[in-house]
């Protein structure tokens, strides 16, 4: 290549440089954008499993309250309350092996 033809090159290799480089900058603003869309729905996502999880807490300690059990066991069950002489202590079998 003689000296006139990189002349002639230069100009043409400045412009595709440029829209090159543009087009580079262009991408990685559409790919930051698209990412950002991404992180946006997971975090509506997590805060949605966290209201999940904490609403599943409530309904657990709710379903486990010991007055909430009475009553399911008197209702749906026919149970009643134990009284005392219904009581039955076992003792621990390795108590009397002792000497």
């Amino acid at each position: 290549m003689s000296s006139n033809e990189i002349r002639i090159l230069k100009p043409v290799m400045s412009v595709t440089l440029i829209i090159l480089t543009l087009f580079g900058v262009v991408f990685l603003q559409m790919e930051e954008r698209r990412l950002g869309y991404s992180l946006l729905k997971l975090t509506r996502n997590y805060r949605k499993v966290l209201e999940n999880k904490k609403n599943n807490e409530i309904l657990l300690a709710q379903a486990t309250r010991p007055q909430w059990v009475e009553k399911m066991a008197a209702s749906r069950f026919t149970l009643k309350k134990a009284e005392a002489n219904q009581i039955i202590l076992l003792s621990h079998p390795f108590e009397d092996s002792e000497p």
